[in-house]
């Protein structure tokens, strides 16, 4: 019976991702975990979506969520909210599940930390 349910559910989250061109994260909308926080380093370097990374602007890299998705990042510790722009692959390191730009985690107040327990709220 569980193969069966889980082969509906496939069956039905794919068609939902043709018809709303989200992934299948994307289609639970929330998602909590680790962030952390990149910049200087790769300031002005070519991110996975082919645009310059600028860590002065409000952006951010997930694993699959696809580019130009707008997700609130929520700091669990300090009730902090950002609006990032998905625009780069990645964290790599640690379970976390998105890395913030400089600004946008210096909104949220994970910049002296470098990582905080975070909600993503999948916008649009």
């Amino acid at each position: 019976m569980k193969m069966v349910t889980k082969a509906v559910l496939g069956a039905v989250m794919g068609t939902c991702v043709l018809f709303s061109g989200l992934s299948a994260d994307a289609m639970f909308r929330t998602q909590s975990g680790a962030a952390s926080w990149y910049g200087p380093k790769f300031h002005g370097r070519s991110t996975a979506s082919g645009e310059r990374f600028d860590m002065n602007k409000l952006t951010a890299a997930h694993k699959s969520l696809p580019f130009g998705t707008k997700v609130r990042v929520t700091n669990m510790r300090n009730g902090k909210s950002v609006i990032v722009r998905i625009n780069d692959r990645g964290p790599y390191a640690h379970n976390r599940i998105i890395d913030l730009s400089r600004k946008a985690a210096s909104v949220v107040g994970l910049i002296a930390r470098g990582t905080a327990k975070v909600k993503l709220e999948v916008l649009a």
